[in-house]
Order: structure tokens, then C-alpha cells, then sequence
């Protein structure tokens, strides 16, 4: 079996790296650069496989990619939306254990929600929102308040002005509410009528979605990350 090493920037976090025995995960590490990760690894050497280098790949796409040295973002012209190779990675992992799988993914990166519908193991379509990153910068809370859900859900035009009152009142629950309705209002199209899993909710999305009748899975792309690595090593010929 090949010994190799899977390695790329991952998220604010610097470089994060991954020691593989051909389809099987060994050990993991993170470094402010390649050169720490790679120390902080202490793996030896092996073949590097870059997560995030090369050009992007357009959707639609294959979750991972068929051939080469790595794997690249996916990208989207209409609208402009970019997905990081590791959002890949953790989707790759998802599908492991989901044969045939048809839904929408709702995967957390770096501030950033992706909503991706996934059918025969390809990306067909991406939407991705701010909607972490604003809530931050807000100062709203961890978990929304339903009932600011519900209003902006009903009731998206009105968002600044209940980001208003809620600030006003002092009521960070209300504000990520708001937020959260309003991106699911503009992400209708995906939810709506469809099975949904979500990656790394750190918000409450997935209660939000409950409470639209909405069947909601939820994973964490810490555990997924490994499994799509995996996939990534027996997809590209590395697990000997």
C-alpha cells in the first residue's frame, strides 16, 4: 500500500496535514505553514496530496476528482460562488456510508454556509451565503430565537430593519434568528421538499429547518474529514 500525505491550508487555521496508509486515515496534524504541518506530522516521507491547489473545477463536478495530483475547489459562474477542496473532502466523507445518496448538503466553512445539491455523486449546483461571518460581526449568539426565524423567513425584505429592533433591544438571539431566516428564505429553492444534511452547524440551522418540517441530518466535518480522505485515496489509485 502507498504512504501518503494529504496537506492543504484549511480554513483560518493555517495548514492542516494528513498521514495515509493507502485508504486508511493514521494520524493528522495543523501548522501555521506546510513546512510545521508537515514537522508537527512527523510522518517522514511520502507522497504529497495538495487539498486545495490547481485550477477549480466547474460545476457541475464530481464530488472528487478522477485523476491527478490533488484536489482543487469547485467553482460556480451563475451565481459566482466558490467551494473549498476540503467542503469536498467532508462531502466525500458524508457519502461513504450513503450509497446513491440525493439530497441537499448544507456544509459550515470558515464563515461561510454552502448549499449544494448532491445527485450520482456530483455537485450539480451551489449556493453559498455570509450568514456566519455577519452573525459574528454582529454580535448575535450561538443559537437564533424562533420567533425572529419565523418573521424573516416570512418576511426577508424587512431584514435590516429587524436586525434594528433586535440590536435596539439587545437581543443577540433575535439578530441570529433574523439572519438565519432570511438565508432561508433565499435558499428555499434547495430545502424546500427535499432530504438535508448539515455539516459544522454552529448556528442552529438545522432546528431552524426542523421546524419546517424539513428532515434534517446533522454530521461534524471533523468526523466526515478522515472518511472523505479515504475515498480521495482509493478514488485516485493511492490505496495500493
Amino acid at each position: 500500500m502507498s504512504d501518503w500525505i494529504a496537506i492543504g491550508r484549511h480554513g483560518g487555521t493555517g495548514v492542516a496535514a494528513h498521514a495515509m496508509r493507502g485508504a486508511t486515515w493514521v494520524s493528522s496534524a495543523r501548522g501555521a505553514d506546510e513546512a510545521g504541518a508537515l514537522a508537527a506530522l512527523g510522518h517522514g516521507e511520502a507522497k504529497l496530496i495538495r487539498i486545495g491547489d490547481g485550477a477549480p473545477q466547474a460545476v457541475p463536478a464530481p464530488v472528487l476528482p478522477k485523476t491527478g495530483a490533488g484536489c482543487p475547489a469547485l467553482t460556480q459562474d451563475r451565481p459566482p460562488d466558490v467551494i473549498g477542496a476540503w467542503v469536498r473532502i467532508w462531502i466525500a466523507g458524508f457519502l461513504v456510508s450513503r450509497e446513491n445518496w440525493d439530497g441537499i448538503l448544507c456544509a459550515h466553512e470558515g464563515g461561510i454556509s454552502h448549499w449544494m445539491h448532491i445527485s450520482a455523486d456530483e455537485v450539480v449546483s451551489c449556493q453559498s451565503f455570509l450568514t456566519p461571518r455577519l452573525n459574528a460581526a454582529l454580535g448575535g449568539a450561538d443559537h437564533p430565537e424562533e420567533s425572529a426565524v419565523a418573521d424573516s423567513l416570512s418576511r426577508p425584505e424587512r431584514l435590516a430593519a429587524h436586525l434594528r429592533a433586535a440590536e435596539v433591544a439587545g437581543k443577540a438571539g433575535a439578530l441570529t434568528g433574523h439572519l438565519i431566516g432570511a438565508e432561508l428564505a433565499a435558499a428555499r429553492a434547495y430545502w424546500l421538499g427535499q432530504q438535508v444534511a448539515v455539516i459544522g452547524d454552529r448556528l442552529g440551522f438545522a432546528g431552524a429547518l426542523r421546524a419546517q418540517g424539513v428532515p434534517v441530518e446533522e454530521a461534524e466535518s471533523e468526523a466526515l474529514e478522515p472518511l472523505g480522505l479515504q475515498a480521495l485515496g482509493q478514488q485516485l489509485g493511492l490505496a495500493g
